[in-house]
């Protein structure tokens, strides 16, 4: 018989140790190797991607003429502190940052630009980069740049990491110089968006990019009145997370988006009532963040209302976050099928 419970009633604490803990490669990436990439023999960028990394991943705790003074008495460095994987949606780059990962010694960190400055915002800059510097290895994946905010806390964070030794491996689909392109003036703060570029040596990673194929089509929503017994009725050993949309998304501005992993730590289905159009920007951005923890999880979702296609308004999905909106309604539509008819998210 299935377990319900509800994602509003719950407000997880959680501890510095807890919040680090999950900094690792979500599920789906939680056994993938250099051996498991499957690099496309006509783009040889690819295979030089591999190359690149295992010989980065090999000089990880290694000591260099990196840090503070070495850069500042020591003679110039032939490689950079960092790697940075640019290329389109597809092409495997979170595959090789989490066998990257897998591959160096520890201690270290894996996690996307949005944790990290999630982070920052529950413990304070400081914390953070005390914390971090202990790390052999930092992996930043999704590195986007969304406010100018971001561009001075995380060039900061990254200049004083690499400072410290700590190795920064990070993947985008937008060149380090180019960070921040489209969201705000950037020409006010190239001196940051500089500081992150001088940090990476950057492999572009060629291939097809799959999201260009377009958003793919939803799953129609459920019947509202059969959702919870349908629910029950495909998932009966699974503990099932039951919500008013209106009610998550409220509760959702009480919890800080650093603790969503741990918000969804027992939900194994998610069933949603009413979905509706989110019309609030603040309010989009941390429903984002759910739907990248809840695809990290692999939880399948069961949903009535409006599907996952007309979440956010027209304006937003043209608007400077159009990347981050594309990617949570492909990946809310992908558990959605799965939830529904058993497709398996990819």
């Amino acid at each position: 018989m299935a377990t319900i419970t509800h994602l509003t009633e719950t407000t997880p604490n959680v501890s510095v140790e807890e919040l680090l803990a999950g900094f690792h490669p979500s599920y789906r990436f939680g056994e993938v190797s250099f051996n498991t990439y499957r690099p496309d023999p006509r783009q040889p960028s690819q295979a030089e991607a591999v190359t690149k990394l295992q010989r980065f991943a090999e000089s990880v705790g290694k000591s260099s003429s990196g840090g503070f003074f070495g850069k500042l008495f020591g003679k110039k460095e032939t490689a950079k502190n960092g790697i940075y994987l640019d290329g389109g949606f597809g092409v495997g780059k979170t595959h090789l940052l989490a066998s990257l990962w897998h591959a160096a010694p520890g201690p270290k960190a894996f996690g996307t630009f949005v944790e990290y400055t999630n982070l920052v915002g529950a413990l304070s800059f400081r914390q953070t980069v005390d914390v971090l510097s202990q790390y052999k290895l930092v992996c930043i994946d999704e590195f986007e740049l969304d406010d100018p905010g971001d561009t001075v806390l995380m060039s900061r964070l990254m200049r004083e990491l690499s400072d410290a030794g700590v190795k920064l491996a990070a993947t985008s689909n937008t060149l380090p110089g180019a960070l921040g392109e489209g969201r705000f003036a950037a020409v006010d703060f190239q001196r940051e968006i500089k500081t992150l570029s001088e940090q990476f040596d950057v492999h572009r990673v060629d291939g097809e990019d799959f999201r260009h194929r377009g958003l793919p089509e939803a799953p129609k929503p459920m019947d509202d009145a059969q959702l919870e017994s349908f629910a029950a009725e495909r998932y009966p050993e699974s503990t099932l997370a039951v919500d008013d949309f209106a009610d998550l998304v409220a509760h959702l501005s009480k919890v800080h988006p650093s603790r969503y992993r741990q918000l969804l730590a027992e939900t194994q289905v998610l069933v949603l009532h009413n979905v509706d159009t989110i019309t609030d920007q603040s309010v989009a951005l941390r429903f984002v963040v759910l739907a990248d923890r809840l695809y990290d999880k692999d939880v399948p979702i069961i949903a009535s209302g409006k599907p996952f296609s007309e979440l956010f308004t027209e304006e937003m999905m043209a608007g400077g976050y159009q990347k981050k909106y594309f990617r949570a309604v492909s990946r809310l539509t992908a558990l959605a099928r799965e939830g529904q008819i058993g497709e398996v998210a990819l």
